[in-house]
């Protein structure tokens, strides 16, 4: 759906590379780096918006394995992709990484084990790349989508009402902002879609 929309918009032609976040090998990401630049030449913006919950259960109690597969997929992958893609976003004039970060990633709360703990670190991660400014024309960013009509949320929360949260398509705004040139003095920051 989201190809043709954008084929429909008479932008160049979207690549879609599917890669498994959760078991990626340099190998993954030198072949997706590759195939971007051949394709496009560079890369003007990243959003790193997938993830996985794991489980709500006390931290004394948590999988390892899970807590590894949180770990891999909402930590390690937006780390080594934004790394792997740095030399095609340096080629742009304005590029932007967006984290995708949770109300969970600025305050630890029980119960939210590796989740939790991987939006943490996203935020980190977030700020270190901005602040040590090694590429000046790459600003990097988090948002935190904040209560969303998403499968994700309904795990999340089961009881809950999803008619009474906001879709996804309408928090998009903030998304754009980040990636587009009206944040180009925006670095290091979190901001809340919602808001």
């Amino acid at each position: 759906v989201i190809y043709d929309e954008i084929e429909g918009l008479g932008a160049p032609q979207p690549a879609i590379l599917p890669l498994q976040l959760s078991s990626a090998s340099d190998r993954d990401y030198d072949f997706l780096v590759s195939t971007l630049e051949k394709q496009f030449g560079r890369l003007d913006g990243i959003l790193h918006n997938a993830g996985i919950l794991g489980e709500r259960v006390e931290l004394a109690h948590y999988p390892a394995e899970v807590w590894d597969d949180v770990m891999a997929v909402n930590l390690r992958a937006p780390f080594a992709l934004t790394q792997a893609l740095l030399p095609l976003l340096q080629k742009s004039e304005n590029a932007s990484v967006v984290f995708t970060s949770s109300g969970v990633g600025r305050e630890a709360r029980a119960l939210w084990g590796a989740y939790s703990v991987s939006k943490v670190a996203i935020e980190a991660v977030s700020k270190i790349f901005a602040a040590e400014h090694t590429y000046p024309n790459i600003r990097f960013n988090c948002i935190n989508p904040g209560a969303t009509r998403t499968a994700m949320r309904a795990k999340a929360y089961p009881e809950e009402d999803p008619k009474t949260l906001p879709t996804p398509e309408s928090i998009m705004p903030a998304y754009l902002y980040l990636m587009g040139e009206d944040s180009l003095t925006l670095n290091g920051q979190s901001i809340d879609a919602q808001d």
